[in-house]
């Protein structure tokens, strides 16, 4: 039987990853853009790797489901990834809730069914999820957390106003993230399974390079420019770390978030760039 790695989202992190982690697994690779599944596939395929694809909307839960049960009739799916999701320049707020909040969401809920024992997850959450850390009533953090998936935009914190912003609506779903890996650890372990997350800051693909040529791109230089590692990661740096957590050497770590930023967060803290900088940072 093979072992299945997923991938949802075919951008420069996925891609990256399915370098660094395909090795002696069938990659799934799943996106919505049948275009970029095709580019990417061809690449990979290229070089020697097993790839097949599945066309996936994160933002419905019986489509990530389908992705889900395809995923498990090819083999046991040791490893699943979800890197798919929308920046505050790509999109208005009502698509980042359903990519990058909902999205999570149901894919928290139907791996938890396939996903193999001694498997594991990663969800690509954000440094912006962990800057809105400790801003939000310990109730919302809870509510985020444990809310059935069905009735999540519901929350009260959702009609707010403010949520027009994407870049207010981003920070949160991202800190909604990190919040349901937790939580999800639990369901995903009654299968012996482990499920993290990672929080990029400002990574070198195609949509940080649109964030840092937009509107928040003063203070996204003035962010790294504070950081102990002052330069923006590449895929390759998140790519190693989901080797790490999907690997044996993480056997015991599940439930948490590991913070990929350079040092982004660590100057903000300590004053080497402001909390307003990075309030404006997609991440």
């Amino acid at each position: 039987m093979n072992d299945v790695l997923v991938i949802i989202g075919a951008g420069g992190m996925g891609e990256a990853i399915a370098r660094r982690c395909a090795s002696g697994r069938h990659v799934l690779l799943a996106d919505v853009d049948r275009d970029l599944l095709a580019q990417v596939t061809e690449r990979l395929t290229g070089e020697g790797l097993d790839v097949s694809t599945h066309t996936v909307d994160v933002s419905s839960a019986p489509s990530v489901t389908r992705l889900a049960v395809a995923a498990a009739e090819r083999g046991a799916v040791t490893a699943a990834v979800h890197t798919a999701g929308l920046s505050p320049v790509q999109a208005p707020a009502e698509a980042i809730l359903r990519v990058d909040l909902l999205g999570v969401a149901h894919f928290l809920d139907a791996f938890a069914g396939v996903i193999a024992p001694g498997g594991a997850g990663v969800v690509i959450a954000s440094m912006a999820g962990t800057l809105s850390a400790g801003r939000l009533p310990v109730e919302t953090e809870a509510a985020l957390a444990t809310t059935p998936t069905d009735r999540l935009t519901l929350l009260p914190l959702f009609q707010d106003e403010a949520l027009g912003d994407p870049g207010t609506a981003y920070a949160l779903a991202k800190r909604a993230n990190q919040l349901r890996v937790q939580a999800a650890s639990l369901a995903w372990a009654e299968r012996g399974a482990r499920v993290n997350s990672i929080s990029p800051g400002v990574i070198s693909t195609p949509m940080g390079e649109q964030e840092l040529a937009g509107a928040s791109g003063t203070q996204m230089r003035a962010l790294l420019a504070g950081a102990a590692v002052p330069r923006p990661g590449t895929p390759g740096d998140i790519a190693a770390a989901t080797a790490f957590l999907i690997g044996p050497d993480a056997a015991y770590v599940t439930g948490t978030d590991l913070l990929v930023d350079g040092g982004v967060v660590a100057g903000v803290r300590t004053g080497g760039a402001t909390a307003r900088d990075a309030a404006v940072s997609g991440g």
